[in-house]
């Protein structure tokens, strides 16, 4: 049998070793979602239940027991899950690199491939979950009559950040906790205090001037620059450019900081397997 010259251009690109390194992490983030909706009995609901309730709960407490107290956006229920879903996204990544290694052991010993591809089928399976979401913010907008402005159209440079930051983060975390296990609980804490510090709740514009620290602190976390993104498609006064800047100067910064770690540890993370 005979191969077509049509064929063999693309069997060359699966047999370079960026086409082997994509099919693998594609047939990774299948295998991910796979397990995530076709075991579970809910299925796709699961992917929308949890930033739904959390959403439903601080409607409830800022809106009906607080009153709002000046720190929201109306409607606040579109506001909310236009940060909440894309915190769901981060949260879900940066816990489950904590297990990145660890959970696939044996595989990753045994397979010939960059160990990067399993802090990136993370990043791509939880992204995907995130898109699979958007229908819901979209019911909400309708319902609620939300206006839709052209920052909407910002949402691949959020994206693109996002995905850049939690790459970095996986690359700094998953290795680390290989050898300090305590990490693990140190990460858990650490997004607790980070989704009430980065403007998932309220506009960057709420954050108090009298407090220098956590005004600096701000500035600094790229999350809220990035969440500041997600928002501006239906709240524009929220879109800060020059926090959108930070947000995409700190993700490199982590990229960087997350290769060096990984560059210099995976050898002995095998080892430690």
């Amino acid at each position: 049998m005979t191969i077509s010259a049509a064929a063999r251009p693309t069997e060359r690109i699966q047999r370079s070793p960026v086409g082997r390194y994509r099919h693998s992490l594609w047939l990774l983030t299948k295998r991910d979602l796979h397990v995530r909706y076709a075991t579970n009995a809910l299925g796709y609901l699961w992917s929308i239940l949890d930033p739904l309730l959390m959403a439903g709960i601080y409607y409830l407490v800022f809106t009906v027991i607080f009153q709002r107290g000046g720190v929201t956006e109306d409607p606040y229920i579109v506001f909310l899950l236009s940060g909440m879903l894309p915190w769901t996204w981060f949260n879900g990544a940066v816990s489950d690199f904590t297990r990145a290694y660890s959970r696939d052991a044996k595989l990753i010993r045994s397979v010939a491939i960059p160990r990067t591809i399993w802090i990136n089928r993370i990043v791509l399976s939880k992204g995907i979950e995130y898109l699979f979401s958007l229908p819901v913010l979209a019911f909400f907008v309708i319902v609620t009559g939300a206006h839709v402005h052209w920052q909407l159209a910002l949402m691949p440079l959020a994206l693109l950040i996002q995905a850049v930051l939690l790459v970095g983060l996986g690359l700094l975390i998953a290795p680390l906790v290989m050898f300090f296990r305590d990490l693990e609980r140190v990460v858990k804490l650490l997004l607790r205090l980070l989704f009430y510090v980065s403007a998932v709740l309220y506009p960057a514009t709420a954050v108090p001037k009298d407090f220098p620290i956590f005004k600096v602190f701000s500035d600094i976390n790229p999350l809220v620059g990035l969440f500041g993104i997600y928002h501006s498609a239906f709240f524009p006064g929220d879109l800060h450019w020059d926090l959108v800047l930070s947000s995409a100067i700190g993700s490199v910064i982590f990229l960087i900081i997350g290769w060096l770690v990984y560059s210099r540890t995976i050898r002995s993370v095998l080892k430690e397997m």
